[in-house]
């Protein structure tokens, strides 16, 4: 690769998907940035997924921007409509002037001495240099070139087509075509129905259940709130009361667990019309919120098993052979499509590898700072969503808390701000603490996070809005 000489922005940020423009948004006047974007266009994972049915996995008013509301009738959206919204949004704003796509970040090293970040980017197949004085990773937690493989035995004797969701091709038809679908995740979940409209037959083949939800896709009390109210008024009301119902589920689900997997087991029992299916397929061995719940629209997914197109085994695999998957019990599932949900891989920062003064930075031995900033890492930021809630509530936090630290370095002319861990902090635990398998596979290198702030970010909404605008920007906070 050749090299040009670096060109500096006061902020960088990595990644132009949903958190990427919020924090862009976010940022105060006169501030100079640029995003750079691996990728070709605006959107991040909406852009990257375009496998039939794909579709958000909150409710819009919560994922969309509190900036920008929504302006559309369904309240669970198409992926390819949600893309369009962030894309419209950065025009809105003009933020896509500053997007430079194609631009892969490789490594960032901080230099103590000049007080800024130098980004080593690779654009066709050249070296670019950024200097920063800030920078911001808003390019999620998950790897986009490689999902988890399982590593199934057999798979070069399946005569059939291989898929995975990630690298969904275009013309690929699956009429007449038996499909199974290896996975129980909301990826799993969308794929299935979408699927059983033209297929001769979809089977879910999952080894472990998920609690599932069936909620509709018009929003009808939002839409007549909508309609009522002014625009600003009605979108600040709907956000409140689709948040707050989020968060009463977690909250019960973690307070009575029995009550609300009883609730869970009685709807799933209404939408199947079977007990034997809701007991077999839809009893997970552990309690909700757990691991993700899943949310399908106006219960498509029910609907395609009680019309006989679509099915659920839950069972574990033996290997692949050539006419479909032979199960550990001997029996055959016959696919002539095999479609691999199987999970994501966790990939930190998108994978760039972080340093100070050349040191590599282990964001393993790392504690989060209100979820924005990491212990004796200067002058960056992350952005992660919610993984139990709606995304864009919890990256809003942060891309507001990442806007008051630049304020306050610009006011007192400080060059750098450093969390700094006290003593008495403690272990902690994984920043993203769910038994979901991809959370779990990656819990070792995930930055630290304890039961008290600032060094935590508790997947609660009430307490992380409430703690983190309220937060004292030298609690835990070095500038220099």
């Amino acid at each position: 690769m050749s090299a040009i000489d670096a060109l500096h922005r006061d902020v960088l940020i990595i990644g132009a998907g949903l958190s990427g423009i919020n924090v862009a948004y976010r940022l105060p006047q006169g501030t100079t940035y640029e995003i750079i974007e691996a990728r070709d266009r605006i959107g991040g994972t909406w852009d990257l997924f375009r496998y039939p049915g794909v579709r958000s996995d909150s409710d819009v008013f919560t994922l969309a921007y509190p900036f920008r509301p929504w302006t559309g009738r369904n309240s669970i959206v198409d992926g390819a409509d949600l893309r369009d919204y962030i894309e419209d949004t950065a025009d809105h704003y003009g933020i896509s002037e500053r997007i430079t796509f194609n631009t892969s970040a490789v490594a960032a090293n901080w230099d103590s001495e000049s007080g800024q970040w130098t980004v080593t980017c690779e654009r066709d197949g050249n070296r670019v240099d950024y200097t920063a004085t800030f920078l911001v990773c808003a390019s999620g937690y998950y790897d986009y070139d490689n999902p988890h493989d399982p590593a199934f035995a057999g798979v070069e004797d399946f005569t059939g087509t291989i898929l995975h969701p990630q690298f969904w091709p275009e013309d690929m038809s699956f009429t007449g075509k038996n499909v199974v679908v290896i996975g129980s995740g909301a990826t799993a979940m969308t794929l299935v129905p979408a699927l059983a409209e033209k297929a001769a037959k979809v089977t879910m083949l999952q080894r472990t259940p998920t609690y599932v939800l069936s909620q509709p896709r018009v929003d009808k009390l939002g839409n007549v709130i909508r309609a009522v109210l002014p625009r600003k008024l009605a979108n600040t009301v709907m956000r409140s009361k689709n948040s707050a119902q989020q968060w009463v589920l977690v909250a019960l689900s973690a307070r009575f667990p029995s009550v609300v997997k009883r609730a869970l087991n009685i709807a799933t029992i209404v939408s199947t019309r079977s007990r034997t299916t809701a007991r077999e397929h839809f009893t997970p061995p552990y309690n909700p919120w757990e691991q993700r719940l899943c949310v399908v629209p106006d219960g498509d997914l029910f609907r395609a098993l009680r019309q006989s197109r679509a099915e659920v085994v839950t069972a574990h695999i033996d290997r692949f052979v050539a006419d479909g998957i032979k199960l550990v019990d001997g029996d055959v599932v016959p696919a002539d499509v095999i479609v691999t949900a199987t999970g994501l891989r966790i990939k930190l920062l998108g994978g760039v590898e972080l340093s100070i003064d050349g040191r590599a930075v282990d964001f393993s031995e790392r504690y989060t700072w209100y979820g924005t900033m990491y212990s004796d890492v200067p002058n960056f930021a992350a952005v992660i969503g919610y993984i139990n809630h709606s995304w864009t509530v919890r990256s809003d936090l942060t891309a507001k808390m990442i806007a008051r630290i630049l304020r306050r370095l610009r006011a007192s002319q400080s060059t750098s701000v450093t969390p700094v861990t006290p003593a008495t902090v403690g272990e902690g635990r994984p920043y993203m603490d769910m038994q979901s398998g991809y959370l779990a596979r990656a819990a070792a290198v995930m930055p630290r996070s304890t039961q008290n702030y600032p060094w935590s970010a508790k997947q609660n909404v009430l307490e992380d809005t409430w703690n983190t605008s309220r937060a004292r920007l030298d609690d835990g906070l070095v500038w220099s």
